[in-house]
């Protein structure tokens, strides 16, 4: 099987998808294909930061700049994945005033508004910081979704023509007589455990010009053309948190440091991140102490964070990229600034461009220039229009302040609806029927599960990434069954699909927890494994590792559970390992069972 396109995008990231909506808005016939799930890479994993560019001011100022204008861009073009935060630049007792006063000068310089608060100005915009900070700078830092702006833009490029694969990884890129013409795709949707895109098997795609757009795996897609792409995969942890600590983003005011960020998301706290670099961008140690560390480090600036419930955790890996003979050791130094790569100018190998570098923020301005770049090469006259032209749910974001009075502020479950949905609540949420909330923790309808059905299939994991349902503090534990009968309820898939499809959610709710099993969260995931494995029938016996729980050591003398399995323990060992499942940790308990103190 064989299709011929003018362009191929490899990688469904937020480049990528940027990419595709792009060059498809300027009339180009494009095709994109990724390996899993729309924002499966590093666009996934990220810490949901809307850059105001403070966080480079110091040491990379043309980074700074990109992120300020393009914050700015965002805001407009994308208002209903952006929320309007603000940010702090946090100073403790311990840290320089002389770096606070070069971050202060350096926001000023690249033209990010920046102001400087007293402690107690501080705290009137955040209650919860410490009590000895002594001072903190203000600047338009911003929350968004990565999930939501991504598929907006692949929806945007659907609508102007585009083809979209999802689950369709790459497995060679075709050059004919030194040229690149194309490449091998693998698609691995179907018939089979989901049920959306191209029927599973290979397919040659043709083009006259391929956009290497994998980030992390951009050195991959290199190997297979025969070119050298020296992209630097570099690790971070984000730890969520059970509730939003804090309303506004928190950040450290040092240097280079882990864990010096807390970003407000949707219902939650992401806490971030480390930096070290990695050979593999899908196969490094995800260890127990980076958690926590997130939590002992980023306690100093919000206190209640060191008691607050862990839900989950996530690594991802960032693009990172110098041009040879730099030589930077610590992947901290390296700049965040993105590179175009020209193969035929670089590497005498025509037909495909890789974009490597950047960061999330600056999505958008890299789209343009790569698609500045492949209209030149292919003599396509017409302009970009993605900073003014909204995304698909952004077109007329009124009408989320007429919900808020149709509702009248009293319906949190109409509130957040519309908050996702954006333009697009009118059309999705007056269906006539009724729309009962499916998922509790993240106030999720009917009616926006059978949109997102729609969108996805069977794959429940991008009906997750639509909707946010599961991605609460049960993880899935009580919506993840209503999902699928969702999926079942139309008559569209049968039960063999549905179950491979809920396997698949619930496999991947679980992952993230393993580095939570400490109190309350361990006992939220014993109640999941009893209420899926033994009420529901769900799952077989309990693997034989996740009852081997080792107790390791939190900072300061406190223990928690750590486990690689999926499931839960029934038979008491998470409590001979020392683990304590009502709500506190094993050395918060003294041998009796009194209290020790502390929490």
């Amino acid at each position: 099987m064989s299709e011929r396109t003018e362009v191929l995008v490899i990688g469904g990231g937020s480049t990528g998808c940027g990419v595709a909506r792009d060059l498809a808005t300027r009339g180009v016939d494009v095709t994109l294909v990724e390996q899993g799930n729309l924002t499966h890479g590093t666009t996934g994993r990220m810490h949901g930061l809307l850059h105001s560019g403070g966080r480079y001011a110091v040491s990379d100022q043309a980074s700074a700049r990109e992120c300020i204008e393009e914050n700015r861009v965002l805001r407009d073009i994308a208002s209903h994945c952006v929320e309007l935060t603000g940010g702090l630049f946090v100073k403790r007792p311990e840290d320089t005033e002389e770096y606070f006063q070069e971050k202060l000068e350096g926001c000023r310089e690249c033209g990010i508004p920046a102001e400087v608060l007293t402690a107690e100005e501080a705290r009137e915009v955040e209650p919860f910081l410490a009590g000895d900070i002594d001072k903190a700078i203000r600047v338009p830092d911003g929350a968004v979704d990565p999930f939501r702006l991504c598929v907006a833009n692949a929806a945007d490029a659907d609508a102007h023509g585009a083809r979209i694969e999802t689950h369709s990884p790459v497995t060679d890129v075709l050059v004919e007589d030194g040229e690149v013409v194309g490449c091998e795709v693998t698609h691995e949707s179907g018939a089979g455990r989901r049920v959306h895109g191209r029927e599973g098997g290979t397919e040659e795609i043709y083009a006259d010009h391929v956009v290497n757009a994998t980030g992390a795996w951009a050195g991959r897609i290199g190997d297979m053309a025969g070119v050298d792409v020296e992209v630097r995969p570099s690790k971070g942890v984000m730890t969520v948190m059970n509730v939003r600590e804090v309303d506004t983003v928190i950040n450290r005011c040092k240097p280079k440091g882990d864990a010096d960020i807390v970003v407000p998301h949707e219902t939650t706290c992401i806490l971030g991140t480390t930096d070290e670099e990695v050979e593999d961008p899908e196969d490094y140690p995800e260890e127990a102490w980076e958690v926590d560390l997130m939590i002992e480090e980023l306690s100093k600036l919000v206190p209640m964070l060191d008691g607050a419930r862990t839900i989950r955790s996530y690594w991802g890996v960032r693009p990172l990229y110098e041009p040879p003979g730099t030589g930077t050791e610590d992947p901290t130094d390296i700049t965040r600034d993105f590179f175009l790569l020209d193969h035929d100018e670089r590497d005498d190998l025509p037909g495909m461009t890789s974009i490597v570098g950047g960061k999330f923020t600056t999505y958008r301005l890299m789209a343009e220039q790569i698609s500045d770049h492949v209209c030149d090469l292919l003599g396509v006259d017409a302009a970009c229009t993605t900073a003014e032209e909204p995304l698909p749910g952004s077109e007329d974001f009124s009408v989320l302040r007429d919900y808020m009075d149709e509702f009248g502020l009293r319906s949190p479950i109409g509130r957040r609806s519309v908050q996702r949905l954006g333009s697009r609540a009118d059309e999705v949420l007056k269906t006539g029927e009724a729309n009962p909330v499916v998922c509790q923790c993240e106030a999720v309808t009917r009616a926006e599960l059978r949109d997102a059905i729609d969108q996805s299939g069977s794959d429940l994991n991008a009906v997750r990434l639509r909707t946010r349902a599961s991605m609460g503090n049960c993880q899935g534990g009580f919506c993840a069954h209503r999902m699928a009968n969702e999926l079942h309820a139309g008559g569209d898939f049968d039960r063999p699909t549905v179950d491979a499809a809920l396997d698949e959610l619930w496999q991947e709710r679980w992952k993230g927890q393993r580095h939570a099993l400490w109190g309350e969260q361990l006992s939220q995931a014993m109640l999941n494994h009893l209420l899926h494995a033994t009420t529901f029938n769900r799952g077989g016996p309990v693997p034989e590792d996740f009852s081997a729980f080792d107790a390791g050591e939190r900072g300061g003398g406190t223990e928690r559970a750590d486990s690689d399995g999926a499931g839960g323990a029934t038979d008491g060992t998470a409590a001979d390992a020392g683990v304590s499942t009502d709500g506190g940790r094993a050395a918060d308990r003294t041998p009796d069972g009194g209290d020790a103190g502390g929490d």
